[in-house]
């Protein structure tokens, strides 16, 4: 189970001035691998890759704050993202 001080060390990041913030894309990262995998990331005992996905997806979503980037180039998801929850993903059809 990912937490705050989890996601920050993450980023490298010790001071708590964005603690807030954090906690809210924390949350978001965490809502969005349980809908695609259909599993509880909170529970105890949640696989390393699902993990350290929630970890990158929070991050990048602290990082990359808007939908749009002009001038830089840009990426939806972290590198490999997708790739940690493939074993994981819930299919239906």
């Amino acid at each position: 189970m990912v937490t705050l001080d989890d996601l920050k060390a993450h980023l490298n990041l010790t001071l708590g001035d964005d603690d807030e913030l954090l906690t809210s894309k924390l949350a978001a990262a965490k809502q969005w691998i349980t809908g695609y995998t259909a599993s509880d990331v909170d529970a105890a005992g949640t696989p390393a890759p699902v993990d350290e996905a929630v970890r990158q997806l929070a991050a990048h979503l602290y990082e990359n704050r808007e939908a749009t980037l002009v001038g830089i180039t840009a990426q939806q998801t972290p590198f490999g993202f997708l790739d940690l929850l493939a074993p994981y993903r819930a299919w239906s059809f």
